[in-house]
């Protein structure tokens, strides 16, 4: 998909995200435009979008002025690396970090301060679709987080989690959920 398509498809999604009186109603141009001129957390997503077209083009210098100018106007670091899907969210940027070779679905919400990388150098998570990052959460090591997932704020996730779960603490650790027959499930470690 081509670089312009993925951020007007963004844009829409953030501003899908952010109406709150009429949650069904199809967002606007207006209201993508809106959305992608004031969210900070859009602007990172689209210098993301235009260092990835670079990378692919091998365009000598943009991936890493694009990486310095983020990290100095929005206070959030994004690797060189980093694949990222379709309408991330970044909803505050202050001190958040994606690093390594990190995957992050579509649809994920960063709720900010978070870290997402390696643990002690031996690879990084996967992060499936529809997942929320609370704040300060830190997803480190070769793990994978289930879509749907909500991680807790300030959890240090070391472990997979399961799809649909929710886990907290130090270290993160899953507790029930109901599953999609409204039957709860067993707490298990995340």
């Amino acid at each position: 998909m081509g670089l312009f398509r993925r951020a007007f498809d963004d844009a829409f999604q953030l501003a899908r995200a952010l109406r709150r009186k009429e949650p069904d109603a199809e967002p606007t141009m207006k209201d993508a435009l809106r959305a992608a001129l004031s969210q900070d957390g859009y602007k990172v997503l689209l210098m993301s979008r235009i260092r990835e077209a670079a990378r692919r083009r091998h365009i000598p210098g943009v991936n890493h002025a694009l990486r310095l100018a983020t990290t100095v106007l929005y206070g959030i670091e994004i690797g060189n690396d980093i694949e990222l899907g379709e309408g991330i969210d970044f909803t505050h940027t202050l001190g958040t970090v994606i690093g390594g070779t990190s995957k992050v679905g579509s649809r994920v919400k960063f709720l900010g301060n978070n870290t997402i990388g390696t643990a002690k150098d031996n690879g990084c998570p996967i992060i499936e679709d529809d997942v929320v990052i609370g704040c300060g959460a830190r997803v480190l090591g070769p793990i994978r987080i289930g879509a749907r997932s909500f991680i807790g704020a300030n959890a240090v996730v070391l472990d997979d989690v399961p799809p649909d779960s929710v886990v907290s603490g130090i270290p993160a650790r899953a507790h029930k959920r109901r599953d999609r027959d409204g039957e709860a499930e067993q707490d298990r470690k995340g």
